[in-house]
């Protein structure tokens, strides 16, 4: 039996990689401040709360985009979630959601694609340790 796969998707710079390295339990993904720096599908193996996953990053979602690139990383996490048994749709909790996530739950939500489990996370929300 296959392990499942997770693909992490959403808008860019809402902390993709940042999740995907803190559960593959390495730097894998580079993180950036800058959008745009994954633009490939990014896999590693995962044990987490002992099951085991292949997880996928990718890049930031523009939905509406003529851009090359960008149409490229599109095309890259439309592969992802075609092959995804699970997809967490990943959000900036302190930017709140806004018109592009709106316009990446749709684009997906709506796709012919959409034979998995959907999960939505907000990133970025634990501001403070006490």
């Amino acid at each position: 039996m296959s392990k499942p796969i997770v693909a992490i998707i959403g808008r860019p710079n809402v902390g993709k990689s940042t999740l995907f390295n803190a559960l593959a339990g390495q730097q894998i993904s580079i993180v950036k401040d800058t959008p745009g720096v994954t633009r490939d599908r990014i896999y590693a193996d995962v044990n987490w709360l002992n099951t085991q996953f292949t997880m996928i990053d990718t890049g930031g979602i523009e939905p509406s985009t003529n851009d090359l690139i960008l149409k490229s990383m599109r095309e890259q996490a439309e592969i992802a979630i075609e092959t995804a048994d699970v997809i967490i749709f990943l959000t900036d909790v302190r930017q709140g959601v806004v018109d592009a996530d709106f316009q990446v739950a749709k684009w997906q939500i709506c796709s012919d694609v959409l034979k998995n489990q959907l999960c939505l996370l907000s990133t970025r929300w634990i501001i403070s340790r006490p």
